[in-house]
């Protein structure tokens, strides 16, 4: 598996994840960056390359993120400019 800390990030979508990072409640905010750069990387990999752009971090969120922050989420998306909408499901 690929660690999460060598692994290539498309610059645009690190910034805008960093900014959403930011916004998460500071109690919430390392277990979200833990399971989300965890399965960003996963998506990554499946997707057969090694860098991580805008649908694996916005995959990663939908899918490791407890639905009872599914509202702040979706706003921290609009917030920070992800195209979340389709890949909702």
């Amino acid at each position: 598996m690929t660690d999460t800390q060598t692994i290539k990030w498309e610059p645009k979508t690190r910034a805008k994840y960093d900014e959403m990072i930011e916004k998460i409640p500071l109690f919430h905010r390392e277990i979200a960056r833990q399971v989300v750069e965890k399965k960003a990387a996963i998506n990554a990999q499946e997707r057969g390359n090694g860098q991580i752009i805008e649908e694996d971090i916005v995959r990663a969120f939908l899918t490791e993120v407890p639905l009872a922050f599914y509202s702040l989420m979706i706003r921290l998306f609009d917030e920070v400019g992800f195209e979340y909408k389709k890949y909702e499901t």
